[in-house]
């Protein structure tokens, strides 16, 4: 099993990115999926999730309305969308599978 995050960086406050995670070695569609974060010091937290089909998601209060999880079962990614980004979004960011994690990507919002 392999998952692999891309598309953090450095951002200022108010803009966007968009995280990417590439699966492989299993079934990508019978699994739900979810990005979370750790940011320094902190416990890793969930940010969304997403069902199998894609058909139902759910999001952290503090990126309700401004982050959106999605998934493409074609192409076995998973992605999120962040906009309005905050200092306080800065973390690793983790895609999740079941009980798999990527290795995680840096995401850091300031100016």
């Amino acid at each position: 099993v392999q998952l692999v995050e891309s598309g953090g960086g450095l951002v200022q406050p108010g803009g966007s990115l968009r995280l990417s995670c590439a699966a492989s070695g299993f079934t990508f569609s019978y699994y739900g999926m979810s990005w979370h974060r750790q940011a320094p010091g902190k416990e890793r937290e969930l940010v969304a999730d997403i069902t199998r089909a894609g058909g139902s998601t759910n999001y952290a209060d503090s990126v309700k309305g401004r982050f959106t999880i999605s998934r493409d079962n074609v192409k076995n990614m998973v992605y999120l969308q962040m906009n309005s980004l905050k200092p306080e979004d800065t973390a690793v960011y983790y895609c999740k599978a079941y009980r798999w994690w990527g290795q995680g990507t840096q995401v850091t919002v300031s100016s």
